[in-house]
C-alpha cells in the first residue's frame, strides 16, 4: 500500500470566530442553537454524534449514535443495553460525546455522567419507531457474534410472526441513556490553527456554569 498524502488536505478554517459575549450562559441552550443552525445548513445526519466509553480494563472505545433529545436535563440516546457501549455505559457510569459539523467548521465536546431513562420513556420512544425497527430491535443481539446474514434475517421473520397481530412490545434489554453534562466545550475552526475554544463547567448537577476560553 503507498502512502497517502493526507498532507494534501490541509485547509485553513475561516469562516467565523467565537466570543464568550456571543454565546449563552446555558450550555445545552447554546448546543440547541448550533445543532439548529447545522440542521439549517443542511448538514447530512445533523444529529450523529461519536459516543465515547471505557470498559472494565481502562480501554477506550467509540462509534456513532444518534442525538434523540436534547433538553436542559441531558442528551438522550436509544441502544441495546446488552450492547459493547450497553455493557461499559452500565459499569462506568461516564461516557463523552462529539459532534462534528465540518462545513460549520465547528465541533462540540460533552462530557458527563450516563443514567438509564424511566421505562415510560423508553415505551414512548420505541412505539414512536418504525414497526420494521421495532422488530429489529428483538432480531438484533447487538454486538455478539453472528454466523451469517441469514441467521438474522431468519430471526426477523420468526418475530414478524410471532407479533403479527400485536403490538411489538418494548424488549427488557432496549432503552435510553442520559447523559447529564458536566462540561460542555464549543470548537470554532480559526485561521493558522489558532482556534476558539469555549469551555462550560461545573462541579455538580446543581452548580453554576463556568465559562471560560481554552488555548487551541
Amino acid at each position: 500500500m503507498d502512502a497517502l498524502r493526507l498532507d494534501r488536505l490541509r485547509k485553513e478554517y475561516e469562516q467565523a470566530g467565537l466570543d464568550e459575549r456571543d454565546v449563552s450562559a446555558d450550555p445545552i441552550a447554546e448546543v440547541a442553537r448550533w445543532l439548529q443552525a447545522a440542521v439549517d445548513a443542511g448538514i447530512p445526519e445533523p444529529t450523529a454524534m461519536t459516543l465515547a466509553t471505557v470498559g472494565s480494563d481502562g480501554a477506550p472505545s467509540a462509534r456513532v449514535v444518534l442525538l434523540k433529545d436534547l433538553a436542559p436535563r441531558g442528551f438522550t440516546f436509544f441502544t441495546s443495553y446488552r450492547s459493547h457501549k450497553g455493557s461499559e455505559l452500565d459499569g462506568n457510569g461516564r461516557a463523552a460525546l462529539c459532534f462534528f459539523w465540518p462545513n460549520l467548521e465547528r465541533q462540540i465536546r460533552i462530557e458527563g455522567t450516563v443514567s438509564h431513562l424511566p421505562r415510560d420513556e423508553s415505551e414512548a420512544y420505541f412505539h414512536s419507531r418504525p414497526r420494521n425497527s421495532q422488530i429489529g430491535a428483538w432480531a438484533s443481539r447487538q454486538s455478539e457474534v453472528l454466523a451469517s446474514r441469514q441467521q438474522l434475517l431468519d430471526r426477523v421473520t420468526e418475530l414478524e410472526a410471532r407479533y403479527a397481530n400485536e403490538v411489538v412490545p418494548l424488549p427488557d434489554f432496549w432503552g435510553g441513556y442520559l447523559v447529564t453534562p458536566s462540561l460542555v466545550e464549543l470548537w470554532q475552526g480559526r485561521a493558522s490553527r489558532l482556534h476558539d475554544r469555549l469551555r462550560y463547567r461545573r462541579d455538580s448537577p446543581t452548580s453554576p456554569w463556568i465559562l471560560e476560553r481554552l488555548n487551541p
